[in-house]
């Protein structure tokens, strides 16, 4: 997979934009506001058909885009694919529908109208940014997104399963708050025979769900665990922790309560390194369903569910959340989005795009040149920097360089 074009009109900061790509490296160079992240935004963006630093997609619309007849914002590429003989064209296009009006996304793949299912794994991207060391000491939201928009790449019976569950929840949650409000008894047969589609439906999506990330969880850690003594000079072991909100069945319940309180090391698969299955799953989460009737009756809202996983991560057995320095998260987070990288590979036969965003700014020297060394069996990642010795002269030699400020990209020798 590669990108060999990429144009952008009324995005972020770019009113036009038309750049090819020749080489597997690609170095942008430029001060802070110019729009080197934009960039990256814009390509991650037709990878996923989400913004990254956007509420709205309003937000993504150049204000100069209010000039045209219809305000709107453009983003397309071309990507080369082993699997295809023909070029990938992509495009998304917002446009402002009336006056003042919300802004509407429309996809195209290959000049056919499409839906944003349709787009994500098409273009896979794995974009690592400064602020992604929130995937380390943020809240659990902030990991659980970004499981489901990797898995999402991955796997469209993932991104389906995932759909489904939060359909299913809304239903299952519009029922419980008319439970609460009818003040119903959680005992009740008839409440239970309310419920008891619903549950089914949950509780099947979901573990499907819940399955999916145990698996991906293991085959990130396997990755990682390496990448991390790499950057880290052999001085730390990385070892990644799947928690759901209640117990898989893989442990006691007594256990389980000391894992989610740290008291363990890691949580063991049920039989082998191939992790949980849905089936094993289902009679589990069904279980905790029914014996917590009553509490979700009284919050009128699911409290169980992969919308309530968390993903930690251990340094030599310590929880970098609460003891990791700044240092020891930010390491941890470019591990696990080099390992996202090899898992990517392995599950669809086709190596991602790798996106780094000023990820030389805070690496001392052993893990600048390590992460050096780790690009070379990527075939393609675009890179940004503030300053051009952030890099080797042996890798600007490989690369194709560009400068970049207030929305406009130029080579280098230009």
């Amino acid at each position: 997979m590669y990108l060999s074009h990429l144009s952008l009109t009324h995005f972020r900061n770019y009113q036009k934009l038309e750049i090819d790509f020749s080489g597997p490296l690609t170095l942008f160079q430029g001060e802070n506001a110019q729009g080197k992240t934009n960039l990256l935004e814009a390509i991650y963006y037709l990878a996923t058909s989400k913004p990254v630093h956007a509420q709205t997609e309003r937000e993504i619309v150049d204000w100069l885009a209010e000039d045209e007849p219809i305000p709107f914002a453009r983003v397309a590429a071309t990507v080369l694919t082993d699997a295809s003989r023909r070029p990938l064209e992509l495009e998304i296009v917002l446009s402002q529908r009336g006056e003042g009006g919300a802004f509407q996304k429309q996809i195209k793949i290959n000049g056919s109208n499409k839906r944003s299912l349709d787009l994500v794994g098409q273009m896979r991207a794995v974009l690592f940014l400064p602020e992604d060391i929130k995937l380390v000491d943020g809240s659990p939201g902030e990991r659980r997104r970004y499981l489901d928009i990797a898995l999402c790449q991955i796997s469209r019976e993932y991104t389906r399963s995932l759909s489904q569950f939060q359909k299913v929840m809304t239903h299952r949650n519009g029922l419980l708050k008319t439970l609460r409000e009818q003040n119903a008894r959680p005992n009740d047969a008839n409440v239970a025979g309310q419920l008891a589609f619903w549950d089914e439906q949950l509780t099947a999506h979901g573990s499907a769900v819940m399955a999916r990330r145990h698996q991906f969880v293991q085959q990130l850690e396997q990755c990682a665990h390496q990448r991390h003594l790499e950057l880290s000079d052999e001085r730390e072991q990385l070892a990644l922790q799947y928690l759901p909100s209640f117990n898989l069945g893989n442990m006691s319940d007594a256990d389980y309560a000391r894992l989610k309180e740290n008291r363990l090391d890691r949580i063991e698969p049920v039989q082998d390194n191939n992790g949980l299955t849905a089936e094993q799953l289902q009679p589990h989460f069904m279980a905790k369903l029914a014996s917590r009737r009553g509490r979700e009756i009284a919050a009128g809202n699911t409290l169980y569910g992969p919308h309530r996983d968390d993903l930690r991560f251990l340094a030599n057995g310590r929880d970098l959340r609460t003891y990791g320095s700044r240092g020891q998260q930010r390491t941890a987070a470019l591990s696990l989005k080099l390992a996202e990288v090899q898992a990517m590979t392995v599950a669809t036969g086709a190596a991602p795009l790798l996106l780094l965003d000023d990820v030389m700014s805070e690496l001392d020297a052993v893990r600048r040149s390590t992460l050096l060394t780790a690009l070379e069996g990527v075939p393609q990642a675009l890179l940004t920097t503030t300053d051009w010795d952030d890099f080797t002269p042996e890798f600007r030699a490989r690369a194709q360089l560009f400068t970049v400020a207030k929305g406009a990209i130029l080579p280098l020798s230009a």
